[in-house]
């Protein structure tokens, strides 16, 4: 997580043909300072989530104004949802936390222990179960989602960064300090298995084509590896900026984006489930590392610090 004293946040615009010719549209200011993290969009509901500081701001998706915030998340990283149980979640790294929250009201419902300085936080769908990765305990903590009882722990074996579930059951994590991507059975609550991701060194973000089964791993040594899900086989690698820290799937564009946080957005083409394209590499602004995307207009937002200002940048053709 970075300190700053604002944030930007960048929506893309993107044509279903192509990822060319970005530019950015549009600015919308948003008050306040702080630290930054993660983001993440409510696609039905058409909120945009963004950690910052000790709350999330909460940003209607279509018309970039503030609706509300989830305050007193001290150390915030990452927000989870589960539009089926009308619930959200936030992972607190300060108070080593989970807050679970009303997604109508934003009113927070329960605090839930965790393992220390939780960070990533996704929902799987299979299992209803939200799990928050420990990065200062080398774990995860699974959650049932619509109790908010904790289900218990899965000792990882290293450090975890980003993490993505495939719906039917299995959850993919990257240990970055270890050079592995992880395959846990989400009902078991156990490492099914330990795949290298060389020649990526360093994975640090992660995204998933459900329907051909393959994982995007975003690597700090500046590639993205394609890696089937169901053997681990690394199937190619891609060349993408540095300091990567998400990326993204767009199923209906076959574009891949990894958010690098020297400046730019790295856009891939999915040619077919084997073969991939780089399309373009487009500035945004230095740190502007973490990302969401809108599935419903093929947006995708980041968030960074500029010029003593939180604002969101709209960029598209």
């Amino acid at each position: 997580m970075k300190k700053a004293s604002s944030i930007v946040l960048f929506a893309f615009v993107v044509t279903m043909a192509s990822a060319a010719d970005y530019q950015i549209t549009k600015k919308i200011p948003i008050p306040g300072q702080g630290s930054w993290d993660y983001l993440a969009v409510d696609e039905a509901a058409r909120r945009l989530y963004v950690s910052h500081g000790t709350q999330v701001e909460v940003l209607d998706v279509d018309s970039g104004t503030v609706v509300g915030n989830i305050p007193n998340t001290p150390g915030v990283h990452g927000i989870a949802i589960a539009p089926a149980l009308g619930r959200g979640f936030v992972s607190n790294g300060q108070s080593s936390t989970v807050t679970i929250f009303d997604l109508k009201t934003l009113k927070r419902i329960a605090d839930v222990t965790t393992g220390k300085k939780p960070d990533a936080i996704i929902f799987d769908p299979a299992t209803s179960r939200v799990f928050a990765f420990n990065g200062g305990s080398d774990s995860a903590t699974a959650i049932d989602a619509a109790t908010g009882k904790v289900a218990g722990t899965v000792d990882l074996g290293g450090g975890p960064e980003f993490a993505v579930a495939d719906g039917k059951g299995y959850v993919f994590n990257n240990l970055e300090d270890e050079g592995l991507v992880l395959k846990i059975d989400s009902r078991k609550l156990t490492v099914e298995q330990r795949w290298p991701a060389a020649p990526c060194a360093k994975p640090a973000s992660l995204a998933m084509d459900r329907e051909n089964r393959r994982l995007f791993v975003g690597c700090r040594s500046k590639v993205m590896a394609v890696m089937n899900a169901d053997t681990g086989q690394v199937i190619t690698t891609l060349p993408i900026g540095d300091h990567v820290d998400a990326t993204a799937f767009d199923p209906e564009s076959k574009l891949i984006f990894n958010s690098n946080g020297e400046g730019t957005v790295t856009a891939i083409h999915q040619d077919g489930p084997d073969k991939y394209s780089v399309v373009e590499t487009v500035k945004t602004l230095p740190r502007a590392k973490t990302m969401a995307l809108d599935p419903k207009t093929h947006q995708l937002f980041l968030s960074t610090a500029e010029s003593g200002q939180f604002e969101v940048l709209v960029v598209g053709k």
